[in-house]
């Protein structure tokens, strides 16, 4: 069972979930643009037995604090997670991003790669296919504002996030629970801030692609890129690219899944494993 934490990074009051392990080297994941700490609950149980899980709510999402709308920057998360890292003494740190949190992680093991020891990218790499984000800007600045239930919230999911589709509808209700909480006015709103989804509403910078190519090439840690086999984020060709940029980079494919990957499916499961020294 995980438990709730909290460290106050840069002014702001971070939410961490603690699956166990303290004194066994350090894994962290970073969830996606509109996910939260929760996402990776199923693939803690697998890997808490060799290592200290933790899981971040990023800032502004899940029971993080929310701060000022112009700092929902690609920067200031990297920050945050540099300062995660340092609240808790975590000097060497395996990372396992899904999406916006895969972009962190490259940042921060382009910007520290002395202290990454494996990163695992999951369904993301240096260039956005425009497919898929055009996909995301339309459905995460279009999202209704509140929901008259929790099955509501599962029917939404279950027409704009294509994994949400492989998922029987209780299994679905305990996943987006905790993307939302109740209103004011009875009704469920989003745990995430608001002024997040508005770069994408405006077509603002924080809704364009980031050149990530430098700081991929910088990372020294072996590399695990987890893509759905149904993807319109992460192409063939940029996992192809990131093999001759990067010092290793394996890569394993998920049938049957788009963007992205809940890690639980038995291919990524067994590849993680096996990159982890686990298998």
């Amino acid at each position: 069972m995980s438990l709730s934490g909290f460290v106050t990074v840069n002014g702001l009051k971070l939410h961490f979930l603690d699956h166990g392990g303290a004194g066994k080297p350090a894994l962290v994941c970073i969830h996606g643009l509109t996910g939260n700490a929760h996402n990776f609950d199923g693939l803690a149980l697998h890997l808490a037995p060799a290592y200290h899980v933790l899981a971040l709510d990023v800032r502004g999402r899940g029971d993080s604090e929310w701060g000022p709308a112009i700092d929902y920057t690609p920067q200031n998360y990297l920050s945050d997670l540099r300062g995660f890292l340092d609240a808790l003494a975590i000097r060497r740190v395996t990372l396992i991003g899904t999406s916006m949190g895969g972009m962190i992680s490259m940042l921060f093991a382009g910007g520290h790669p002395e202290r990454v020891e494996r990163l695992v990218l999951n369904d993301i790499g240096p260039d956005l296919d425009p497919r898929g984000l055009t996909r995301i800007m339309n459905y995460v600045g279009d999202a209704p504002a509140e929901f008259d239930d929790l099955r509501a919230v599962a029917d939404y999911y279950r027409e704009t996030y294509p994994p949400a589709r492989n998922l029987s509808d209780g299994e679905l209700e305990q996943w987006v629970k905790w993307s939302v909480k109740p209103g004011p006015n009875g009704k469920l709103v989003w745990k995430m801030d608001p002024q997040v989804r508005k770069p994408l509403r405006r077509g603002g910078s924080a809704a364009r692609p980031l050149d990530m190519w430098v700081p991929f090439a910088r990372i020294t840690a072996p590399i695990l890129v987890v893509r759905g086999a149904e993807s319109d984020i992460l192409a063939p060709q940029t996992v192809a690219r990131m093999k001759t940029v990067a010092r290793e980079v394996h890569s394993v494919e998920v049938p049957g899944v788009g963007h992205a990957p809940s890690l639980t499916e038995p291919e990524a499961l067994t590849a993680i494993k096996q990159f982890l020294g686990l298998a």
